[in-house]
């Protein structure tokens, strides 16, 4: 794998930009709750909405603590190719989660970008072992992946 000077300070700002907005979400949730309620709402709708936002913010706060620990573990680090998913992925997820803070939207738009962003990345990582995994790629649409160099 070659070096690759500039993903991990990159990689390591986008993470922490969208670790700031989700806690910037945390302290901001009750517009958005209330944007997700009709005009005349009783207490137990707002609980009930607060409780599915905390919800989510606590599962992606969980998942934050799992790759950040195989970030600064240096398992993922300097993976190139789970540094550049991570930087988009992370990069999307703040500018959404910027415009949900900013726009008022509704509690459910938070469950998409959580899952688009945030199980994407977990997924990857998780299937990330710091190599090109030529015994998870067919390995005959992808020849130059083949680890036996007499088998080309």
């Amino acid at each position: 794998m070659g070096r690759v000077n500039g993903l991990v300070p990159c990689r390591f700002l986008t993470l922490l930009a969208h670790l700031v907005i989700v806690i910037t979400i945390f302290w901001t949730r009750a517009s958005n709750v209330q944007a997700s309620l009709p005009p005349n709402f009783s207490k137990e709708e707002y609980d009930e909405e607060d409780y599915w936002l905390v919800t989510a913010l606590c599962i992606t706060l969980g998942l934050f603590l799992i790759e950040l620990i195989g970030f600064f573990s240096g398992v993922t680090m300097f993976h190139s190719t789970q540094s550049l998913f991570s930087i988009g992925v992370h990069c999307c997820a703040a500018v959404s989660l910027a415009f949900f803070v900013f726009e008022r939207w509704e509690c459910f738009a938070y469950w998409y970008i959580f899952i688009f962003c945030r199980c994407g990345t977990l997924g990857h990582l998780l299937g990330c072992n710091g190599e090109a995994a030529p015994e998870k790629a067919p390995l005959s649409l992808f020849p130059a992946l083949r680890t036996d160099p007499g088998s080309v």
